[in-house]
């Protein structure tokens, strides 16, 4: 596709819009923050000009310079003809209402785990000020998930891992961005194995769970992601399954597990199919999201463990 920029581009919304018109045209996929090519141009528009999103709804009839309209074409070229999401470009991503740092060695934070946080897990997670609650995130990537919790409980302490160093290194630079060193420890490990010997109130973690089938037929944007960060299996399970039968030891009396499953919900139902998950509703979409408490992993501990 030729995106050669036609003279009459002068303003934020005429880039917008011919930015829009092209990611459509050329047939991209968008989900990894943004939901549409509006959505999509305007992101990277605003990043190229250096300009917050409620700055740049205020400036929409302002003119770009020149070097300002190269820098744009570049990004829009980068994102149609290598088919890069917007967040690698811009190396920033939003989550729980947070910004992010995030590079191609971590998955772009879009879990529906965000509107749990927002709401501190309530009516399952009491954070009543009295003590410390004690908080693991299994397979943290950017470290988003853990940031989130440790920013809006703020009488959590927070774990969280990751077996990929790479992804711990983009996970400390945006722990450190938010000051948290006191409250968020990193680990190198895979799921539970590295760990310090500690019980939770929570474990949440949003693991790899694509299956082998459904990682082949994703469209290309998905590509610049990690692997590791995706494949889960043949059904993917493979990830999710150690977590169940791992977790009760890491667990307090009283605390839960959530876990994000996506698409394989279906095949964790058939895989166990007495356990009552409890499968969560968000208001901004999204699913495949369980919660299990510390009693019910116990009870079900036999079918966990059995392969």
């Amino acid at each position: 596709m030729d995106l050669s920029a036609p003279d009459q581009l002068f303003t934020i919304r005429d880039w917008v819009r011919w930015g829009a018109s092209r990611f459509r045209e050329a047939g991209l996929f968008f989900g990894h923050g943004t939901d549409d090519a509006f959505d999509e141009a305007l992101a990277l528009v605003l990043h190229a000009l250096h300009l917050e999103h409620e700055e740049g709804l205020a400036y929409l009839d302002a003119r770009l310079t020149r070097a300002e309209r190269e820098r744009v074409l570049d990004y829009f070229t980068r994102r149609v003809e290598e088919r890069v999401p917007a967040a690698y470009i811009t190396h920033e991503a939003w989550f729980a209402g947070l910004s992010f740092y995030v590079n191609e060695n971590v998955l772009v934070p879009r879990s529906p785990i965000a509107e749990l946080i927002e709401q501190e897990f309530e009516p399952w997670l009491e954070d009543e000020g009295e003590g410390e609650l004690r908080v693991l995130d299994l397979c943290t990537g950017s470290g988003c998930i853990a940031i989130a919790i440790a920013h809006y409980l703020p009488h959590a302490r927070v774990d969280a891992s990751d077996i990929s160093p790479s992804a711990l290194e983009v996970a400390q630079v945006n722990r450190d961005r938010y000051q948290l060193e006191g409250r968020v420890r990193l680990f190198r490990s895979d799921l539970f194995d590295e760990l310090p010997e500690e019980r939770y109130d929570l474990i949440v973690s949003n693991p790899p769970y694509v299956s082998s089938e459904e990682m082949a037929s994703l469209p290309e944007e998905y590509g610049h992601e990690p692997a590791l960060g995706l494949e889960a299996g043949s059904d993917g399970l493979e990830v999710v399954s150690r977590i169940l039968a791992e977790g009760a030891r890491w667990l307090r009396p009283g605390g839960i597990m959530v876990v994000e499953v996506g698409e394989s919900m279906e095949n964790l139902v058939r895989r166990y199919p007495r356990v009552p998950f409890l499968w969560l509703d968000f208001q901004r979409g999204g699913g495949g999201v369980f919660l299990l408490t510390a009693d019910q992993l116990q009870q079900y501990q036999e079918e966990f463990t059995e392969e």
